[in-house]
């Protein structure tokens, strides 16, 4: 089975993007269950239409090839970020774009570690519900909730959709360089976007926490919460992204699929692909 049940399957060597699921949630804090997220967005993928209305054309044909999934490393999140990383690394070094399935959050941090050695340059874009600003959570640097801090550690970082942060990470924020940008903002300037992409420019990571959306519209997540984006919210957000930038790498994550409920299942596949052509050339 491979996202968007292609038949026959791109090569490797002819792809423009490389499927990696990443199946661990070690250190999910609420609801756990992200670690089927991979799974179930690559069975959903297979329902999908794969011709795009909007864009009027079949994004696959760009080349689509789905790797096997990172083996799960259960020693703690900082050896599953170095696995991560190295097989993003791999992705990278064939000048693909990868594509990562999660998961929780802190796998992102492994991603951006591989595509910022090949972009120094990089800025990671983060949708998102929580900021994920904390130094150490549960007694480690790499938990889920600090993967934000650890990107800070990299490269510049712009949010989207922030309308959760501990008291640690509300002192921390107006003290570093983060350009954060909440929900209550998004849903109150109508050039919001605009706003956001000059923040934006060169090679960008972006990383979607599947949490930035509504609880009304997605609540297959661990940790939702109320008065989030919505569908076309985002669409316009990656859409004027993928024109201005380049888009080396991006991830979905946090998608903790509900049993007999398959829309934000199907909305996660969709929302990939739906980037994926945006960014095909």
């Amino acid at each position: 089975m491979n996202f968007g049940g292609i038949y026959p399957e791109c090569s490797l060597r002819d792809a423009q993007f490389v499927v990696v699921s990443v199946p661990y949630d070690l250190t999910s804090t609420y609801q756990p269950g992200s670690r089927r997220g991979p799974a179930a967005i690559i069975e959903a993928s297979t329902n999908m239409e794969l011709y795009d209305e909007e864009l009027k054309k079949e994004t696959y044909l760009a080349g689509i090839h789905t790797a096997l999934p990172v083996s799960v490393d259960a020693r703690g999140p900082k050896h599953m970020i170095r696995a991560v990383q190295k097989k993003i690394s791999r992705v990278v070094a064939l000048n693909k774009i990868p594509v990562m399935l999660g998961g929780e959050h802190s796998i992102t941090l492994g991603a951006v570690q591989a595509v910022a050695e090949k972009y120094p340059k990089l800025t990671v874009l983060q949708l998102d519900a929580h900021a994920d600003l904390r130094d150490s959570y549960q007694g480690t640097p790499y938990n889920h909730a600090c993967v934000a801090r650890r990107i800070t550690e990299i490269c510049p970082l712009v949010q989207v959709g922030i309308r959760s942060m501990s008291k640690e990470e509300g002192d921390y924020l107006p003290q570093s360089k983060v350009k954060s940008y909440g929900a209550d903002y998004v849903s109150e300037n109508k050039d919001w976007v605009q706003t956001v992409c000059k923040d934006l420019r060169g090679d960008v990571f972006i990383t979607i926490d599947l949490d930035v959306f509504d609880p009304s519209i997605m609540s297959a997540t661990g940790t939702p919460e109320p008065g989030g984006l919505y569908w076309r919210d985002v669409l316009q957000l990656l859409h004027l992204v993928s024109r201005k930038c380049s888009i080396r790498g991006f991830d979905v994550v946090e998608l903790a699929p509900l049993p007999g409920v398959v829309a934000p299942d199907f909305m996660a596949a969709k929302l990939i692909y739906r980037l994926m052509g945006y960014i095909a050339k």
